[in-house]
């Protein structure tokens, strides 16, 4: 039996397109419009379905646009061109990171030669050195971003990514499983956070290096793991009493539905839960609504500390009015 190549291709829709990176569909048909690119074919009822190579330029586009170019700039250019000058951008916003560790391109080499069990041992042994809470910030963090810069640049295949992304979340499982009750002082408030991402986000690297590091600090947290729809998570929320709903957004979900999500989710929580997000997306940089907590990884310790103090507030306000009378 002859098959062409043309019908083994797999096409992603234009919603799997908007979701995979993060461009909204009516920008995907201005483009069109008025770039010519993408160019779509048309299944058998006349939708749009776009090939795996237009998918992968579009998210290099909008990876520079995130990065600050104007999609008119380098909507032509090839994907060769595009990986060269996001490697480039890339670099020149993250410099200090990829300076301060040198021994990165050992665990970059590890997963490019799919020496996975040797990855993971090497990242496990780093752990036990460093300090989970060192371990994510200083560590993996970090090689996020180099592991992003060698995709960018065309050293890196999607799988070989994914293959990167899921050794990292069996290490940091196990991290998070092994972590021990901290006491944190007589009487201090332990958070019940819960930790999800929306029905558009597929990401949980980024929430999970957050939960390990709430975890380390003595929070008690639960997740719900990525694409939970905002009515789980909001059931969830009143069902365990979590003081703390916490999300994260990678820069390919569309800011539009990070806004109106997070506003949504605002109105249907029980009062007095605090919402924390984080991650690249540029909706929580440029604008994020005053009711939520925009929180960096590095900032998650702190964080915590200042939340038991809110909450020991009233506690020794009662107290010492106790104490007057």
């Amino acid at each position: 039996m002859n098959t062409s190549a043309t019908s083994l291709t797999i096409t992603s829709t234009i919603s799997d397109v908007e979701r995979d990176t993060g461009v909204a569909k009516e920008t995907l048909r201005v483009w069109e419009r008025r770039y010519d690119f993408p160019q779509p074919q048309r299944d058998t009822f006349g939708e749009r379905v776009y090939t795996p190579e237009q998918v992968s330029k579009l998210r290099l586009i909008k990876r520079l646009i995130d990065l600050g170019y104007r999609p008119g700039k380098v909507i032509q250019f090839s994907t060769a061109e595009l990986q060269a000058l996001a490697l480039k951008a890339s670099r020149a916003s993250k410099a200090p990171a990829i300076v301060s560790h040198p021994d990165l391109q050992g665990y970059v080499d590890l997963c490019k030669s799919h020496q996975m069990e040797a990855f993971r041992r090497r990242l496990a042994q780093a752990m036990l050195v460093m300090g989970l809470k060192s371990f994510v910030i200083d560590l993996v963090a970090p090689l996020i971003t180099y592991i992003g810069e060698a995709w960018a640049s065309g050293q890196f295949a999607v799988f070989e990514e994914h293959l990167f992304s899921e050794s990292v979340q069996i290490v940091l499982r196990g991290a998070v499983a092994s972590v021990p009750q901290v006491n944190h002082g007589a009487g201090a408030p332990r958070p019940r956070i819960l930790l999800a991402t929306l029905p558009q986000e597929r990401h949980g690297l980024g929430l999970l290096m957050a939960e390990a590091l709430a975890a380390a600090e003595g929070a008690h947290c639960t997740s719900l793991g990525v694409q939970t729809p905002l009515p789980d998570i909001v059931e969830a929320a009143r069902s365990m009493q979590a003081d703390i709903v916490a999300l994260s957004f990678s820069a390919t979900v569309n800011p539009r539905h990070v806004l109106d999500s997070l506003r949504e989710l605002h109105a249907r929580l029980p009062e007095g839960v605090d919402i924390w997000a984080g991650g690249a997306n540029t909706a929580l940089r440029r604008r994020a609504p005053d009711f939520v907590r925009v929180r960096e990884l590095n900032e998650i310790s702190n964080a915590i500390a200042d939340w038991r103090q809110r909450q020991r507030a009233p506690i020794q306000a009662a107290a010492d009015g106790a104490a007057a009378d």
